[in-house]
């Protein structure tokens, strides 16, 4: 009998497919798991891991069990209290329980499996199957900026670009290669000459012709140019992309009277969810919070969504601070700008095609992708019926309209899905 022992030493990962496998068998308990996740985080506060349960009965498997031998009668008793579909209370005590309930002396059960979801499992299942908008201008493959880089050196150029050290080490090379075997002839000339000269009188005329061929050789070393244009060397610069790597994301919220907590609160979770799908693609993101009633204002994170100030409703206000932010602290050029306006809809009148004419004519144009999120459950308020009109002008801008939080995910979804090969 042969026997075939295996000696290798385990890998570090050796439980990595099973748990791969584990994740792919409870995908939809682990999905809402996550999504539940951003209630009590800050919108820059979402990337660390999460602990994810799950209940013990969803973990149970079916079995094979041997029934009743025979043939065999059984009585049910009848029903007056239930019907199909009703829900039946959990018996207190603690057989059959899980986690909780008081003590008991008999009963058993398992408690929910809990484990620990790593960083990128978190983000990988939050932001499944979704790519960056309009993959016509922001691929991040195909979205990249050049810069000049060193290459090396080139025989051509412009003068400005002359490698001084390196055209000279050429042209010290050369004239050594072409110098050499005629210095090497002038030493043996003046060996030669050293050793006739010992007898003057009988080789007179043997030391004249050595002395002449002497001449000529060093008139020919001499006629040696010092730098030729062989010898140039010239600085070489090729460009290269260069990764855009940072971007800034513009919140800007309707804060007026309209705007209730509830309301505030859905607009919130449409940030933390843009703000995590950036910060996927980019290394640096800066986040711009704006809310505006009547006046629009710069604030940071907590005033945005905590602050009890409130008026009426000029949503231009706050885009033209947008774009005047935009100008002067994250030009196009370096950054990719990002912007998402949440709203129930409800503006003055006669601001809405101005709000309009800014979107068209100043702020989409700075922009690499714009959403404009109404939040209502009624009809389309008159910003959305101002804005319709945009979306056959500009492949960077979009609008959804949210009515739940239930609604927020499939309507992130929509705004931030691949768009067909």
């Amino acid at each position: 009998m042969v026997r075939i022992i295996d000696r290798r030493f385990d890998s570090k990962k050796k439980s990595t497919a099973n748990r791969q496998r584990f994740m792919r068998r409870f995908k939809r308990q682990i999905r809402k798991a996550v999504a539940d996740a951003i209630d009590g985080r800050s919108i820059r506060d979402l990337e660390s891991g999460e602990e994810i349960s799950i209940p013990s009965k969803d973990l149970s498997e079916p079995s094979f069990q041997h029934g009743k031998e025979g043939v065999w009668e059984q009585v049910f008793t009848g029903n007056d209290r239930f019907a199909s579909g009703d829900g039946i209370d959990r018996p207190m005590g603690g057989g059959g329980s899980s986690g909780g309930g008081g003590a008991s002396n008999e009963g058993e059960s398992e408690d929910d499996f809990v484990f620990q979801l790593s960083r990128d499992e978190f983000l990988d299942v939050f932001f499944d199957d979704l790519a960056l908008p309009n993959l016509v201008r922001t691929e991040l493959a195909k979205l990249t900026e050049f810069k000049t880089q060193r290459a090396g050196f080139t025989s051509d150029g412009v003068p400005t670009n002359i490698n001084v050290v390196r055209s000279l080490r050429g042209a010290i090379g050369r004239r050594k290669a072409l110098g050499a075997p005629l210095a090497a002839r002038v030493r043996e000339i003046d060996e030669e000459i050293e050793a006739l000269e010992q007898d003057t009188t009988a080789h007179l005329d043997e030391i004249a012709a050595l002395r002449e061929e002497r001449s000529r050789l060093l008139i020919r070393i001499e006629a040696i140019p010092f730098i030729d244009r062989f010898d140039l060397r010239y600085n070489n610069r090729i460009r290269i992309p260069k990764p855009i790597t940072q971007a800034v994301m513009f919140c800007v919220m309707d804060v007026s009277g309209s705007m209730d907590e509830q309301k505030k609160a859905t607009a919130k979770r449409f940030f933390m969810l843009l703000y995590l799908f950036l910060r996927r693609n980019y290394e640096h993101i800066d986040v711009v919070f704006i809310r505006h009633h009547t006046i629009a204002k710069e604030v940071d994170e907590d005033e945005f969504f905590h602050s009890r100030e409130s008026g009426g409703t000029v949503v231009s206000s706050a885009l033209r601070l947008m774009t005047d932010i935009v100008r002067d602290r994250y030009p196009p050029g370096a950054w990719n700008v990002y912007g998402a306006q949440a709203s129930d809809g409800d503006n003055w009148d006669n601001d809405s095609p101005i709000c309009c004419d800014i979107l068209d004519k100043e702020l989409l144009a700075l922009c690499r992708y714009f959403a404009y999120i109404e939040i209502t459950t009624g009809e389309a308020q008159n910003l959305w019926r101002q804005y319709e009109g945009l979306t056959a002008h500009h492949r960077n801008f979009a609008l959804q309209r949210i009515e739940s939080l239930e609604d927020i995910y499939p309507v992130f979804r929509e705004l931030f899905k691949k768009e067909p090969a």
